[in-house]
């Protein structure tokens, strides 16, 4: 249904918008939109991939001393 626009269709839209904002402002309007995505395609292209963290280590445990068990006298 809006996957295709005719060119009646742009025509319209585009008279639309020129009735809407008047001619002297569309062409300041495209140059601010045109900034942008430079300066977004710019930020995409140094912007580094964020890094996966490192997984956490197990904390290490401390030996368990074994001290020798008691003998128990047998009645």
């Amino acid at each position: 249904m809006f996957g295709r626009f005719g060119w009646a269709e742009i025509l319209v839209i585009v008279v639309l918008v020129v009735i809407l904002f008047g001619h002297n402002k569309i062409p300041g309007m495209m140059k601010n939109l045109a900034d942008g995505l430079n300066v977004f395609k710019k930020e995409m292209k140094t912007e580094p991939a964020p890094e996966k963290p490192a997984p956490k280590a197990a904390p290490k445990k401390k030996p368990v001393k074994k001290t020798p068990a008691k003998k128990v006298a047998k009645k």
